[in-house]
């Protein structure tokens, strides 16, 4: 049961990840097409302005649980690296499962109800006068969250089963 848990919570942090690497795709081509249209043809874009910050957070929240699979996180550990690793396994378990995890699955409830009230009433972006829908940023914000919460939840039990020995940083594919 734990590794099959453990096997969702990686697996889907690292489905988020590649999606995040496409939103920064969908970033790259959007501001291209913005510059073309705005300094070579004179005709700037409504929606640009609205598809950059889309696609930065949502590319952000996407890649923020593969981010803490990875242990890529910026982490400030000078007094933790002098304690044993079964003290700092405990201290990272007992703040990922029962500080950080809670936090981010009320955030992802709180960003799923604001999408399905955006889906339901259509909401839009009153800012912009392109004016796109705002529930499928909202639902990616959701996802996100959710996301990070299962990842923290999964990070959480690896800390509590198998302390880190060391605090180096490491990649693994």
């Amino acid at each position: 049961m734990k590794r099959a848990f453990l096997g969702v919570a990686d697996g889907l942090s690292l489905l988020l990840g590649i999606a995040a690497q496409v939103m920064l795709l969908v970033l790259i081509a959007s501001m291209l097409y913005e510059v073309v249209a705005r300094y070579v043809f004179g005709a700037p874009t409504l929606w640009a302005f609205d598809v950059a910050y889309m696609s930065t957070g949502t590319l952000f929240v996407l890649g923020a649980a593969r981010c803490l699979r990875l242990d890529a996180h910026v982490r400030i550990d000078f007094l933790s690296q002098r304690l044993p690793a079964r003290v700092r396994g405990a201290i990272d378990g007992t703040v990922y499962l029962f500080l950080l995890c809670p936090t981010f699955g009320w955030l992802a409830y709180v960003a799923g109800t604001r999408a399905l009230r955006a889906y339901l009433t259509g909401e839009v972006e009153t800012v912009s006068p392109w004016a796109p829908l705002m529930w499928p940023f909202y639902t990616a914000l959701t996802v996100g969250l959710g996301a990070l919460a299962l990842q923290l939840a999964a990070e959480g039990i690896r800390a509590f089963l198998a302390p880190r020995a060391d605090d180096t940083f490491k990649l693994e594919a």
